[in-house]
């Protein structure tokens, strides 16, 4: 198979599960192991064509950015509290990110782990879905300081491949008494400080090892990642109102168990 069209699969790949309580990594690591890919050479590329998914975000709700944009001119404090929760919310992941990256490459090539995390990750999100008394909290601004912190530490989970960064974040915000579609905008927003600082570690990191081919093939996976990615958080988000995350947490349990059966079989 070609360079051209393995950056093409797993843009698809990234730009359907990106968003998804599903895993993206997770996906991606199995996508190259299952497929026969070499897990080490496009280990950074799963990482780097990322940014893809959050311009997807950056369109779709660009109406929202902008208010809080002006509001956070005019010091209103929707704005101010919007921006803060994100902030407090990334701060665990950056000092654990920054502290544990040679470990959390290492889970990258643990394709058996990955599959593991996808079912527990089903029956977590099963539970929650049952259990959580969730409330209207008005939106991402609506959401205390305490509980960003909170949700910021769930998120830190999703540094095991196959976890899910949206699936924690979503859970965590669900169990701790957050809005479903709070809940999953809360997720969609933390992802653009959280996804542009692992890409931007991981690029200067392995700068040296990057060649002018593999940056044109980065660019092509983050584009195809980009234009699924659009498509997908507006019917994401359709499916959760009509149907919550229990789809989401069958489909992991399956995916997780086929996993293991043809890595078993290998």
């Amino acid at each position: 198979m070609s360079d051209l069209l393995t950056a093409i699969i797993l843009g698809i790949v990234e730009g359907v599960t990106e968003f998804l309580p599903v895993s993206s990594t997770g996906h991606l690591v199995l996508a190259t192991e299952i497929l026969g890919y070499d897990p080490q050479r496009w280990a950074v590329f799963n990482i780097a064509i990322q940014p893809g998914a959050i311009l997807a975000i950056v369109v779709l709700y660009w109406r929202t950015f902008m208010a809080v944009l002006t509001g956070l001119v005019r010091g209103e404090p929707n704005s101010v509290a919007f921006v803060r929760n994100l902030l407090i919310a990334f701060v665990p992941a950056v000092a654990l990110g920054l502290a544990f990256n040679d470990q959390i490459e290492a889970l990258l090539e643990n394709a058996v782990v990955v599959a593991w995390a996808l079912i527990i990750g089903g029956v977590a999100i099963l539970i929650i879905e049952k259990l959580a008394k969730t409330q209207v909290v008005g939106g991402i601004s609506g959401v205390s300081a305490g509980q960003s912190a909170k949700i910021g530490l769930v998120q830190c989970i999703a540094m095991i491949p196959g976890v899910s960064r949206s699936g924690a974040t979503i859970m965590g915000a669900m169990a701790i008494g957050i809005d479903r579609r709070t809940a999953a905008e809360f997720s969609f927003f933390l992802a653009l400080p959280t996804l542009t600082g692992a890409t931007v570690l991981q690029l200067v990191k392995h700068r040296d090892a990057i060649t002018a081919n593999d940056l044109q093939l980065i660019g092509v996976g983050a584009f195809v990642s980009f234009i699924v990615a659009l498509a997908v958080v507006k019917a994401f988000m359709a499916v959760v109102t009509k149907h919550g995350f229990a789809p989401f947490a069958w489909y992991r349990i399956i995916a997780g168990a086929v996993a293991l059966v043809m890595l078993s079989a290998r």
